[in-house]
């Protein structure tokens, strides 16, 4: 065989192949979030189950929401099936933290937000997915300066300062968007490096889908902050 008809060949096979592994993250991500927001609907409709998560054991829900995505990471390669339902669950769970956003924001703004922090997050997925520039420098800038404004964050709980809170929730916006391009462009980068096969290209598209529904969620709960500003609590 011509080794100039087989050249093509491959480049269409990885275009295929990597189209096929984008829809599938993104297409989990979607779910994701879609499960949220019903969770969250649920929820606040649900008196007993919204005490869950503004009781006195509030904290205990919270505890689970932070470590929950390092069991989805951690058998995402090994045991991809788990690492799904994981995600799945705890899409479920961040439905249910999200619903006592209920009780502070009305509901123009919080669709603001969503349709907000849906847009920007579209056009930096597709940046990141289609940009030729190397994005592994800002997103290792920008997790620098996550970890720096989770710092400032906790400061400022002792600070109560509302203007800084409202400050830091504009610097988050900035960060976070850069995360989404950053990380879908990352996600993008290990997928063609790795050997493609179908249970490496599912462990990955669940790592991908957890790490850019983390994108969305914190640039949902920072833009609602923003547009929520003093005068929107009840």
């Amino acid at each position: 065989m011509n080794n100039f008809d087989e050249q093509p060949r491959r480049v269409i096979n990885a275009d295929v192949g990597l189209n096929k592994f984008l829809t599938k993250m993104y297409g989990w991500m979607a779910v994701a979030v879609l499960l949220s927001a019903v969770a969250a609907l649920y929820v606040t409709t649900t008196p007993s189950l919204m005490s869950l998560f503004t009781g006195s054991y509030r904290i205990v829900p919270i505890i689970v929401w932070f470590v929950f995505p390092f069991l989805v990471s951690g058998q995402a390669m090994k045991r991809p099936a788990v690492s799904f339902v994981l995600l799945m669950v705890y899409a479920l769970l961040t439905g249910g933290i999200l619903s006592m956003y209920a009780l502070v924001y009305t509901g123009t703004t919080i669709a603001s937000a969503f349709v907000s922090s849906s847009t920007i997050f579209i056009a930096m997925a597709v940046y990141g997915v289609a940009t030729k520039r190397d994005l592994s420098r800002i997103g290792a800038q920008a997790t620098s300066a996550l970890i720096a404004l989770i710092v400032a964050f906790l400061i400022n709980i002792w600070l109560k300062s509302s203007l800084i809170a409202f400050v830091f929730s504009i610097i988050g916006v900035v960060i976070f968007t850069a995360l989404t391009a950053s990380d879908s462009q990352k996600m993008k980068r290990f997928y063609l490096q790795s050997d493609g096969g179908a249970t490496t290209s599912t462990g990955l598209a669940i790592i991908g889908a957890m790490q850019l529904y983390l994108d969305f969620v914190n640039l949902f709960i920072l833009l609602l902050q923003i547009f929520g500003g003093m005068g929107d609590r009840d």
